[in-house]
């Protein structure tokens, strides 16, 4: 499986790119911002994109969505319970003195326990609200990986003071759906370095003290 993950967009936030190269397709998740860079690089990979899965439905994680669906006909899948995030985009925008992107129109949504992704990346979907209501985490099993959009940072979480953010219900999100999983699984985050569960379970400051099991 092809791995890849680079920052996009002022915000830098994290574009990833999943690939099969036996079946030569691919997964784009959070394409924020530079589509034809995105698109580039997955055609330089000689894969053709998919699906396209947001995390979440901030601009830095969505703002190059509905060009990349332009490029390459790849269908799109967010959580319902983030359409209002969709909905109020030019608002996000006019927030970071940027304009405002073209309106994004989801294919599919990505519900609890749901598998997407290709058929050799079978990705579930973990709903992780507290950042915002629909805040997702991706979760590929057989490559103990976990793809953690703005839920779970190195040494952070993500912040929940933006309209549809909650801090108790991600410390939820994270003790519920998160922290189960195996310590060696590697966490690709929404911005910044990756890192893995157990690391987290050990040191991040947000999870000390608060729920760790006795």
């Amino acid at each position: 499986m092809i791995v890849e993950s680079f920052p996009v967009g002022p915000l830098g936030a994290n574009c990833i790119i999943l690939g099969d190269e036996t079946a030569r397709e691919a997964l784009v998740i959070d394409p924020g911002a530079e589509s034809e860079r995105i698109h580039r690089r997955v055609q330089a990979l000689k894969l053709v994109t998919k699906q396209i899965l947001l995390t979440h439905g901030h601009l830095d994680h969505v703002a190059g969505t509905a060009k990349l669906k332009k490029l390459t006909g790849a269908s799109v899948f967010i959580h319902l319970a983030d359409l209002p995030q969709l909905e109020n985009i030019a608002e996000q925008a006019s927030w970071l003195g940027i304009e405002a992107p073209k309106a994004i129109q989801p294919d599919d949504y990505l519900t609890d326990g749901r598998v997407v992704g290709l058929a050799s990346i079978p990705t579930t979907v973990l709903h992780t609200p507290g950042h915002t209501q629909g805040s997702v985490c991706l979760h590929i099993a057989p490559a103990k990986l976990l793809l953690s959009g703005d839920t779970l940072f190195a040494g952070s979480i993500g912040r929940t003071d933006l309209p549809g953010g909650d801090s108790d219900q991600i410390i939820n999100s994270i003790k519920t759906r998160l922290l189960p999983l195996p310590d060696e699984t590697v966490v690709i985050t929404g911005h910044g370095p990756e890192t893995t569960i157990g690391a987290e379970r050990q040191s991040n400051p947000f999870l000390q003290g608060r729920f760790l099991w006795v």
